[in-house]
């Protein structure tokens, strides 16, 4: 290429020791990452990450050469500042590459007690314009994640005005019907138990609703938003895989991936895919689109939209008829060790015996077939692998580093 771009970011998310380690192996330049009292998303399963554990995880990606960020975005309660004002010698002590907050009391403690550790802020602090960038490099921050609800228009008119910030937006994930996330919906709907910018979103905006109209006495109608049905506060999920140049050309530092809570699947996939789309345009000056968008339905998604970056979204932009993101491949099962001329899976989804999977690795993504399945406990030959069975199976075809290997079905189902 003869424009000399610089290369961004790739910023995946690590909701769990497993799923961070397979974000850096999949091609993630950063991970971010809460503990369990004071991040946007309440982590439920997986090997959490806490207080505890945060320097061992910070270590593990710094040995590969990749950044932590380490997210306290949490809008907090005076109790929520005593624990934190705990638990900074902690966070000290594991170096993170920066802090994500949102809260100016936070912002406070930061400066107080852990000055020497660099300051994001938060896409929750509703950044919309270059004036409050400058705000906040005022403040000390180095860099910020804008809104969601701006423009490409607008976010080249801030790099312009203030390109010596680092600016990092969200280019693919779910998104909130609500102004940057401000949400009062789940803590109305569930009585003050699922706090949304506490942690705990019960995803109310994901309900199915009836609208229902009082014009006479004691009489209720229902009325329908249409035949797909009546999420109507349920946004698809944002995908800007085919836009990457743009970004590029911007000049915006990080991409971020939404996702903290989605499955070791979604996070590998989606960073395997726009990896290969920024390797793309900044190698030939071109991307795939077609292979690019076949690759991220793939993955779990309510429908995708371009949100408000191209224009401001319509009712195309909502996803009626679903809750819950649905992939276009279910994932079969992870590789977890080599056995000779077999490898141990963990099942996710059920596959049998002859089955036609496709085989995906940081480096490679190809069709196989299995052609032997064993019990891994009674060392007996069946016909299939049940979900959350281990088994040792024998494929047609090796990947060349099954460590991080994954299996999914060939095609595109719950096409949208």
């Amino acid at each position: 290429m003869e424009k000399n771009l610089k290369r961004p970011e790739l910023l995946l998310p690590a909701g769990s020791k497993e799923k961070l380690d397979y974000a850096i192996h999949y091609g993630a330049d950063a991970v971010y990452m809460g503990m369990v009292d004071f991040s946007l998303r309440a982590m439920r399963k997986g090997e959490l990450i806490t207080s505890d554990n945060l320097k061992e995880c910070i270590e593990f990606a710094h040995s590969f050469n990749k950044k932590v960020y380490l997210t306290l975005n949490i809008f907090a309660y005076n109790n929520d500042i005593s624990l934190l004002i705990e638990q900074t010698e902690k966070i000290k002590d594991a170096k993170p590459d920066a802090i994500l907050f949102s809260d100016f009391g936070i912002y406070n403690v930061i400066k107080k007690y852990m000055p020497e550790i660099p300051l994001h802020v938060s896409t929750q602090t509703n950044i919309l314009n270059y004036e409050a960038v400058r705000f906040w490099q005022d403040l000390g921050a180095v860099r910020v994640v804008l809104s969601r609800d701006l423009s490409l228009k607008q976010i080249e008119e801030i790099k312009n005005k203030v390109p010596d910030m680092e600016l990092e937006v969200f280019v693919h994930g779910a998104q909130c019907v609500s102004f940057s996330g401000r949400c009062l919906i789940s803590d109305y709907m569930t009585k003050g138990e699922r706090k949304a910018n506490h942690g705990n979103c019960s995803q109310s905006c994901r309900w199915s609703y009836k609208l229902v109209e009082e014009t006479r006495d004691g009489e209720y109608f229902d009325i329908e938003q249409n035949e797909r049905g009546t999420h109507i506060l349920s946004p698809k999920d944002l995908a800007l895989i085919n836009y990457i140049p743009r970004l590029i050309d911007v000049g915006i530092d990080s991409f971020k991936i939404e996702g903290r809570t989605k499955s070791l699947y979604y996070v590998s996939a989606v960073a395997k895919a726009y990896k290969k789309a920024i390797d793309d345009y900044l190698e030939t000056g071109k991307i795939n689109e077609e292979e690019n968008y076949n690759e991220i339905i793939k993955i779990g998604n309510r429908g995708y939209t371009t949100g408000f970056y191209l224009m401001p979204p319509n009712s195309e932009g909502y996803s009626y008829d679903i809750s819950k993101g649905l992939a276009g491949a279910d994932c079969l099962c992870v590789f977890m060790e080599k056995c000779g001329n077999m490898f141990k899976v963990l099942t996710k989804n059920k596959f049998l015996l002859n089955d036609e999977i496709e085989i995906i690795t940081p480096k490679e993504c190809f069709k196989a077939t299995v052609t032997k399945i064993v019990d891994d406990k009674t060392n007996e030959e069946k016909q299939l692998s049940n979900t959350n069975d281990i088994s040792l199976i024998e494929v047609s075809k090796s990947p060349e580093d099954y460590k991080y290997a994954l299996a999914r079905t060939i095609g595109v189902k719950n096409l949208r």
